[in-house]
Parts: C-alpha cells; sequence; structure tokens
C-alpha cells in the first residue's frame, strides 16, 4: 500500500513540474518523460531526486533537435557553461552523474547508438565536514525541550518527540515523517523506517525516547487526532501528517535555545547521532545500517568527523601538539 501511494505521489509531483519545465524538442521531451518514470518506479527515486534530475537534464537537453545530437563535445560545453557561470564543484559532479545516468538509459533502451557519458569527466566534490552538535549541545536541546513540554501542550510534547527521536535514532526527517502507528514497536523500542530506494530497515531508541513516545501516544496525539486523521505517528496542529517542513522549523526554533550550538536541520541532529556513537566505540557497520546508507563509504565521512575533533582536542592538551 505505502509504494502505491509513494507512485502516485511521485507521478502527480511529477506532473506538477512538467507544466513549468522549459520547452523541449518532442522526440527529447518524450525521452526525458519515459527516463523520468523509469527513475520513480523501477528505480524507486523519491520525488525530490526526479526532480534534481529533471532540472538538471532539461538544462542539458535544451537546444537539441534530436536526441541523436546528444554527444560527448554537447556534454563537455553543458559542464563548462556551468563552471563559467560559477557553478560549485559539488553541482558540477551531480549534473554529470545526471548525464551518465541518462545517457547509458538512453544507450541501453536504443535511443542512442553509443554511450558519451562514458568519456565524460568531471571534478570530484570535495567531501565537506558538516558542522555536529557536540554531546552536551545535544543534552541541553533535548533538556529545554522536556522543559517546553512538561507543561502539557500536545504541540510542545510532538515537538519533543521530533527531536528525540532525531537524535535517538538517526533517521531522516522525511522518514520520521513518514512513520505509521503499526511501524513503532513499543516492547522492543524499535522502528520499522522506509528509506530511499523503499529500503525497509529497523532502528532502535533509548529510554528516554521511549518515555516521550508513550507520552505522546497516551496524551499527545490524542489531542490532535481528527476524524480524519492518518494513522502517521506524528500529527501536525489540524490533524493532518506532520510536514517534514515544520519537523525542519522545529529543529531550527529548538537550536535558538542552546547557546553557542550551529543552527543545523535535522539533518544536524542525524550527523550528531552518528558522529557521537562512533565516539562511544560504535562499530562503523552498526552506525550504516543505523543511518540506512547504501554505501559504506557514505558513513565513512563521520570517522573523518570524529578525527578532526580528535585533533583539536589533541591540539588542546598535549603538551608537544
Amino acid at each position: 500500500m505505502r509504494s502505491a501511494v509513494l507512485d502516485l505521489a511521485c507521478r502527480n509531483t511529477h506532473r506538477r513540474v512538467v507544466t513549468s519545465a522549459p520547452e523541449l524538442a518532442a522526440g527529447v521531451a518524450e525521452a526525458l518523460e519515459e527516463f523520468l518514470r523509469h527513475l520513480e518506479l523501477e528505480r524507486g527515486r523519491s520525488p525530490h531526486t526526479v526532480r534534481a534530475y529533471r532540472g538538471d537534464l532539461t538544462a542539458l537537453l535544451a537546444g537539441l533537435d534530436d536526441l541523436a545530437a546528444l554527444d560527448l563535445p554537447v556534454l563537455r560545453r553543458w559542464l563548462a557553461a556551468g563552471h563559467a557561470a560559477g557553478s560549485g564543484r559539488s553541482t558540477l559532479a551531480r549534473r554529470a552523474a545526471a548525464a551518465r545516468t541518462f545517457t547509458a538509459w538512453a544507450r541501453r533502451t536504443g535511443r542512442l547508438a553509443t554511450d558519451p557519458g562514458v568519456r565524460l569527466v568531471s571534478p570530484r566534490p570535495r567531501p565537506a565536514l558538516p558542522a555536529v552538535l557536540a554531546a552536551d549541545e545535544a543534552a541541553a536541546l533535548l533538556d529545554a525541550a522536556g522543559a517546553g513540554a512538561a507543561q502539557g501542550d500536545p504541540l510542545a510534547l510532538r515537538d519533543q518527540l521530533v527531536l528525540e527521536l532525531l537524535y535517538a535514532t538517526g533517521v531522516r526527517v522525511a522518514e520520521l515523517c513518514g512513520l505509521d502507528l503499526d511501524d513503532v514497536d513499543l516492547d522492543r523500542r524499535a522502528l520499522r523506517v522506509v528509506g530511499k530506494g523503499d529500503r525497509e530497515r529497523t532502528v532502535v531508541y533509548g529510554v528516554p525516547a521511549a518515555g516521550v513516545l508513550r507520552r505522546w501516544l497516551d496524551a499527545g496525539r490524542a489531542a490532535l487526532v481528527r476524524p480524519g486523521s492518518p494513522p502517521a505517528l506524528l500529527l501536525g496542529a489540524r490533524g493532518g501528517r506532520l510536514d517534514p517542513r515544520m519537523a525542519r522549523t522545529v529543529v531550527h526554533r529548538a537550536l535558538v535555545a542552546v547557546p553557542g550550538a550551529p543552527d543545523l536541520g535535522p539533518h544536524g541532529l542525524r550527523h550528531a547521532a552518528a558522529t557521537h556513537m562512533l565516539e562511544g566505540g560504535a562499530d562503523l557497520r552498526y552506525v550504516q545500517e543505523l543511518l540506512g546508507h547504501a554505501k559504506l563509504a557514505t558513513t565513512q565521512l563521520y570517522t573523518h568527523v570524529t578525527v578532526e575533533r580528535l585533533k583539536v582536542v589533541h591540539e588542546q592538551a598535549h603538551p608537544r601538539a
């Protein structure tokens, strides 16, 4: 059922974006639409990812009378134009990856005689180390949220739960807002999460988050639920499923109460959860499973974060640093 709903949402998003896209030659536009449907329905890409592909590839394909005109010089001129316009290394790398994925699909489906993307070279993005909350800052954040929820306001209790679960589990904000009641196992303190590519995993949470979750289910959610409310774990003020944008606002607003804390969104709490677990001795493979990363290399970014923080401590404390 969830997969069917996701497919419908993808198609609806697909239709909304088509109306505002620049005009392409008929055959080129048809190929692009087929490729985007392939991403949505066969590869399980999220609506956000499909929108990014649409924007990049529309810019690439604009001005081509026929898809057969898409060759290596066209790809190189397109990237060069982006570089001249001031696009960063990460943006250029993303655009090149989108182009390579498209040309490989076009070759595989017989729309191109050869795949020009295999010879396309792009700059590698420099891995940026994310800003991370210190453990005491994360504790102060959650303590402040708990104090706000102590008055019994159901929205304050929901906001406390959002913060607790983001930090306790490291889930993405869309994964958190997509949770339903039957995804929660109170006895095992576990959540069933559907992540990128419709990959399902189980994440666990600790005792503090469990206490907040029970209070939310017993009192907070009951005060917000309406006759037409979905079976969502987290609800908005009007009884609908909590929107990820509102969850981001909750995080930004809560961080204001923590002196010196960086202004991070929900992904910042995901970074903090991973970093603090690695600093506490967790195995990298476990953190990979917790975060739902398809590749271990993605999780290894957090090992660089912990090394950088170790360097800071070493320079401050060691007499021969």
